[in-house]
């Protein structure tokens, strides 16, 4: 008998960089999903399908859930929906999978912690856990990496969303890395507190507390870019933040920046398309999504 689980992608929509220093961050689950199915080997040996999967090992996935094992298992592990005719998004699909991964191995989904140390270990300490909080809790939620706290969230009234891709892959394993080279600027803590003041914006389920709360948010975002050298603003995410602000939208990268995707807010979805279409030098593409509820399941075939 064969084990299928899926689990979702993520946007992150605050916090990000400042969640590694206590403050929260607020992301939502996106309803692509990356599916892990498990059944018998054939042969005894571990066999592997990895359809839509780019670069890297597939088999560190496997080992990190596993314990180093390559354990005797047919596994197909499917991120398809991670990618489109531009490429690979950039919406958290190594977390999702090793959800879904750990979640078809257990046969379960009550696997936060066990997927959180696997992932972890993937990404050789870093990042903040929210992408796995995401895929394992689904729906729109406020996280802090302290004692992996998830509280759900409803999504505010009056509030619309686009994702709009860049067409450019950025790795978030490099921007970590510089930022743990580089030394700690101010900019740091007035990020930590912006993220937290958007965070209480959320919590409010109100669309224009959302919307107003964000320039100073952006604003520190990119100083804590310029002081750390981390580029979270790169491959058009400036330009387009800019002019988003000058038709009165709100755009920012979403997550570790320098290309993948970012977030365009605002309170109408009219104004939302026709900034898209009137931005078409600036918009390599708008990424077909919506809040997913669902967390990661599980189904036996």
């Amino acid at each position: 008998m064969s084990v299928v689980a899926s689990a979702p992608g993520k946007i992150v929509l605050a916090g990000e960089y400042a969640v590694l220093c206590g403050a929260p961050a607020i992301c939502m689950a996106v309803d692509r999903r990356a599916t892990a199915t498990v059944g018998d080997s054939a042969d005894g040996g571990c066999r592997l399908e990895t359809p839509g999967l780019s670069g890297g090992d597939p088999f560190a996935i496997v080992e990190s859930v596993c314990g180093g094992q390559r354990p005797a298992l047919a596994i197909v592990l499917d991120t398809r929906a991670f990618s489109d005719e531009r490429g690979k998004l950039g919406i958290g699909s190594s977390a999702a999978l090793t959800v879904a991964l750990v979640a078809a191995l257990a046969r379960s989904a009550d696997v936060f912690v066990k997927a959180w140390l696997a992932h972890s270990e993937l990404q050789q300490g870093a990042g903040s856990g929210v992408d796995v909080a995401a895929a394992v809790h689904g729906g729109l939620i406020e996280f802090r990496r302290e004692r992996r706290r998830v509280r759900p969230l409803r999504w505010p009234e009056g509030l619309c969303v686009r994702v709009l891709s860049t067409g450019v892959p950025a790795s978030t394993r490099d921007k970590l890395s510089r930022l743990a080279d580089t030394r700690e600027h101010a900019s740091r803590e007035v990020l930590a507190a912006e993220s937290g003041r958007v965070a209480r914006a959320w919590r409010t389920g109100s669309g224009d507390a959302v919307v107003d709360c964000y320039p100073a948010y952006v604003g520190a975002l990119r100083q804590f870019s310029v002081d750390h050298g981390l580029g979270i603003f790169d491959a058009g995410h400036d330009e387009l933040t800019d002019a988003a602000m000058a038709d009165g939208l709100i755009y920012k990268p979403a997550g570790a920046g320098g290309g993948d995707v970012g977030v365009l807010l605002g309170r109408s979805e009219d104004r939302l398309d026709a900034f898209v279409e009137r931005r078409r030098d600036l918009v390599h593409g708008v990424v077909a999504c919506a809040l997913d509820p669902q967390g990661v399941r599980v189904e036996q075939t």
